[in-house]
């Protein structure tokens, strides 16, 4: 079993963007000692507890820190930006790190509609362009653009002996698609919506076409997993990463609350039902319940790599849960 980490740089209640930062960096490092594959970054933009809006600096700054484990995004929202300019921005990333980076995209509004408005500085730009922004974004990073295309003269620099790995992140059959059309690498986001994982990841392998990126089939899945010795620990853990998930859900504050705020607080039975349902989302328990499920997943995604995403509000009980996994898998 193959193990990353997915890392939002969500902010706790009590800290800032600075030491949460501080702490990404940590978890970096961490992962890399533990043996973990890769380490990427996410981007969300106009809401107070993600402090990751701009995945490619974040990532400059990790992989600086680091000596070997790959560092990537997960990912940049094509959609909002110029398939030229993320090329580039990779390019240099790929310039300063050779085959340490990842470039993970995806086709996510990045928030509400004037969010995306102003990402995109009032240009409505149609999310329907995605499969050829995909393409645009492939013929930019090794200047392959079709003689009959708008821009095939103008060439992404600098020049890069090798190139970034290339995922695309998706979470329906649809987005599944466009990365076995393209020949680049999926990540199915499990942590996202676990209902149509199946359906997505039987379209990757059966419709991929090999491409100078890729020549067979390569996919990961993204979970949230909560891991400690014991189970009573775990769910306490958990309490936190449930009450955030549901904030994210309400779109209200969304920085992580503590443990104590947690116990405190009164749910409606609609909210009880939703973290109920979110529970779909995470394995959570020791680290003999976590492996067992996690092959379960393996089986039923065929796949044996995991990115492992960990949401909770102390930063040591984050570091614990990623112990805890390295111990059981390497």
């Amino acid at each position: 079993m193959k193990l990353s980490v997915l890392d939002q740089s969500v902010i706790s209640k009590g800290g800032n963007a600075s030491s949460t930062f501080r702490n990404t960096v940590k978890l970096a490092q961490t992962a890399e000692e533990l043996g973990f594959i890769r380490f990427w970054v996410a981007e969300h933009h106009n809401t107070n507890g993600f402090a990751g809006s701009a995945p490619e600096i974040l990532i400059s700054h990790l992989a600086s820190r680091t000596k070997k484990i790959r560092v990537g995004s997960g990912g940049v929202l094509l959609p909002q930006y110029s398939p030229y300019k993320v090329a580039e921005n990779f390019k240099v990333l790929e310039a300063l790190f050779p085959n340490r980076i990842d470039l993970g995209i995806g086709r996510s509004p990045g928030g509400s509609p004037s969010t995306r408005l102003a990402l995109t500085d009032g240009l409505r730009k149609s999310m329907n362009d995605f499969p050829q922004q995909v393409k645009d974004l492939q013929g930019f990073l090794n200047n392959s653009l079709p003689d009959a295309h708008q821009f095939h003269d103008v060439h992404a620099f600098p020049t890069t002996e090798s190139l970034p790995q290339m995922w695309l992140l998706g979470v329906t059959h649809r987005g599944a698609r466009v990365a076995a059309e393209n020949g680049t690498a999926f990540t199915y986001g499990h942590f996202i919506t676990p209902v149509n994982g199946q359906r997505a990841m039987d379209q990757y392998r059966n419709d991929f076409q090999p491409s100078q990126y890729l020549t067979v089939p390569t996919a990961n899945v993204c979970v949230f997993v909560v891991c400690a010795s014991t189970e009573e620990k775990a769910e306490e853990m958990a309490l936190s990463q449930d009450m955030w998930l549901l904030a994210v859900g309400n779109q209200t504050d969304t920085r992580i609350p503590s443990i104590e705020e947690v116990k405190s607080m009164n749910l409606t039975n609609e909210e009880r039902l939703k973290v109920k349902e979110n529970r779909k989302r995470m394995i959570i328990g020791t680290p003999e319940k976590v492996r067992n499920e996690l092959l379960r997943l393996s089986e039923f995604y065929r796949t044996d790599e995991f990115m492992i995403i960990t949401n909770v509000y102390d930063f040591q009980d984050k570091i614990y849960s990623y112990h805890l996994l390295a111990e059981m898998f390497h």
